[in-house]
């Protein structure tokens, strides 16, 4: 019978990254068999209590007292976890007592520490992230709003409030941003450059970006708005002082937008903005139909497209796959599903495009362009699952920081008679794993896959602290087919499954 023990530590807040890593290096220990740090809120009592790791003390824990959960084999191998996650909390106060670096607690402090500072980023639990964000605008500083689980009311009147006082709020939900060089949250390090780049969603920007960046081109800014700006109760505010942004910068020639499809009214405003400007635009609405676009603006129908696009060169609608030949494609074809398990929203949304262009029928968790939800008569689908998805990450960390987390989804799929290629994305850069193409591969060293293509894309570059390079030869080690790009990737599995090398 398992134990659950709870600690809580009033009014304390740290990052939620942060804690999540410090969970995942408790569920590493002997014995543990779940564990979670989380703010107290209601919600997060609730995924703790659905998780099995909410005990009595957790339940009268507050919104802003720190909860930490664990569910062991045994209550010494639980003691023994709690011990270490109480080490972890006390660390900050370690390391200013050792006299080391202090680090500001407050948004005050913070500004104490650098008066010229013109940015802030938020990395709280959804509860409170306006709250900080708002605090942040009234002191003259931009907003980067990584947090997720923001209403989107509070979301309208942040940015309405932003757009009074000419400040940019990025997010809520906003994973990666290059601003000056400078790569933030979920980041990749690319050349400087003459394109600017704005993005409603993280993946989006790096994938884009760091084909731009090996293919010999580079970035001036990357501003990430959220995946809700181009929404119609939003109207696409940040993404039009974005525009303007990028606009008025001396350095930025040709602007890629990238998001899901927007609303048809904020669609067409952000059309009548570009139609002003003087520079050229790639416009990459992954899964939306045709847009009337000013002449300055081209659509691209792929991520791989808007980067070609964006440095003058031609799309590239019919892809191809490298060799399969190793492969016996008689037993591949055998099989009648391609199983796609990817840590990238936009990657997922990118690989159902090239799926159902390619006339197949495709189901996802989150359904792009014509693709079916998944339970909906889905049996005959090809599968392509976001696993950064909240139903994936309630109490875990993302796919990107933890890549275990798909860990159950591929050994389901490599047990599944139906599956003859699996499809992966591996995305580098900072906030992510440090080696998760290392994860992958050891986790396909202890499983079988005899019969079946595996397919990846590795998103990054060489100049990232994994090193693009080094991730690719450890998959290919392991006989895993890696194409350049996402799209090629998903264009690649299609050749294994159904045409001849």
């Amino acid at each position: 019978m398992s134990i659950v023990v709870n600690a809580v530590k009033p009014s304390l807040y740290m990052d939620s990254v942060a804690l999540m890593r410090c969970s995942k290096d408790i569920v590493a220990m002997d014995g543990i068999e779940e564990a979670a740090l989380m703010m107290g809120t209601p919600a997060n009592r609730q995924i703790m209590a659905d998780a099995g790791l909410l005990a009595k003390e957790g339940e009268a824990a507050a919104a802003g007292d720190l909860v930490i959960g664990i569910r062991a084999t045994e209550a010494s191998q639980a003691e023994l976890a709690l011990e270490a996650a109480e080490t972890f909390l006390a660390k900050p106060a370690r390391r200013s007592s050792e006299g080391e670096a202090w680090q500001p607690k407050t948004l005050r402090a913070g500004l104490k520490v650098m008066p010229d500072a013109n940015l802030a980023l938020i990395s709280v639990p959804g509860d409170y992230a306006a709250a900080e964000a708002r605090k942040a605008l009234n002191r003259g500083l931009n907003v980067m709003i990584f947090s997720d689980n923001v209403p989107i009311e509070s979301e309208i009147a942040l940015k309405q409030q932003g757009r009074e006082l000419n400040r940019l709020v990025m997010g809520p939900d906003c994973g990666t941003a290059i601003l000056g060089g400078v790569p933030l949250a979920f980041a990749n390090i690319v050349p400087s450059g003459n394109i600017g780049m704005i993005g409603a969603s993280g993946t989006g920007l790096q994938e884009i970006s760091c084909l731009i960046a090996r293919d010999g081109g580079g970035i001036s800014h990357a501003i990430g708005v959220g995946g809700r700006d181009l929404h119609a109760k939003v109207g696409g505010i940040s993404t039009l002082m974005a525009l303007d942004m990028l606009d008025a910068d001396p350095l930025t020639e040709h602007v890629v937008i990238v998001s899901k499809p927007p609303s048809s009214t904020v669609a067409a405003r952000v059309a009548a903005r570009i139609e002003r400007s003087q520079k050229a635009f790639t416009i990459c609405f992954l899964g939306g139909e045709p847009v009337d676009l000013p002449a300055n603006a081209k659509l691209a129908h792929t991520l791989l497209d808007a980067s070609r696009m964006a440095l003058g060169r031609e799309p590239m609608r019919q892809l191809s796959g490298a060799a399969i030949a190793q492969h016996d494609p008689a037993s591949i074809r055998a099989r009648t599903e391609i199983r796609g398990l990817f840590a990238g929203g936009t990657l997922c949304a990118e690989a159902q495009v090239v799926l159902r262009d390619a006339g197949l029928n495709v189901a996802s968790n989150t359904p792009v362009g014509g693709a079916l939800g998944l339970g909906l008569g889905d049996d005959d689908h090809h599968r392509l699952l976001d696993l950064g998805d909240d139903q994936y990450t309630q109490g875990r960390p993302h796919p990107m920081i933890d890549p275990a987390v798909r860990d159950l989804p591929l050994a389901e799929a490599l047990a599944d008679p139906k599956v003859g290629v699996v499809l992966l994305d591996v995305v580098l850069g900072y906030g992510g794993h440090q080696d998760p193409a290392g994860h992958i591969a050891k986790s396909l060293t202890e499983l079988s896959s005899e019969g079946r293509l595996i397919v990846a894309s590795v998103t990054g570059t060489d100049s990232d602290r994994q090193h693009r390079a080094g991730q690719v030869a450890a998959l290919e080690r392991v006989g895993v087919k890696v194409a350049a790009s996402n799209a090629e990737a998903a264009s690649l599995a299609i050749d294994g499954l159904y045409r001849r090398p």
